[in-house]
């Protein structure tokens, strides 16, 4: 019985990461980002990789900058879609940048 627990237990802890993102909370913050600072990301150092831009993360207590770099697609035809603050609700939330 103990044995057949634990499989049920470890089945449903392994499908908690397929739940879609649609579902995630969002976690507000009522503290606007600061505008983006200009960078200059300088050469691309491979063929086809992309530049994911700077961004202010938010660590707590302040917005902390996060400068750019250069990333490698995970494969050929991949798009990379910088992430992004939104304003709603009366406060702010981050979107992660992701592979399209």
């Amino acid at each position: 019985m103990k044995k057949k627990l634990l499989l049920i237990a470890t089945a449903a802890l392994l499908s908690l990461p397929s739940i879609p993102s649609a579902l995630a909370q969002h976690v507000y913050i009522q503290v606007e980002p600061p505008h983006i600072r200009v960078e200059h990301p300088g050469h691309r150092p491979h063929p086809g990789w992309y530049w994911r831009a700077g961004y202010y993360r938010w660590d707590g207590h302040a917005h902390v900058w996060m400068p750019g770099e250069w990333i490698e697609p995970p494969h050929p035809h991949a798009i990379w879609v910088d992430g992004r603050w939104h304003h709603e609700h009366g406060g702010w939330y981050w979107e992660e940048g992701h592979w399209r």
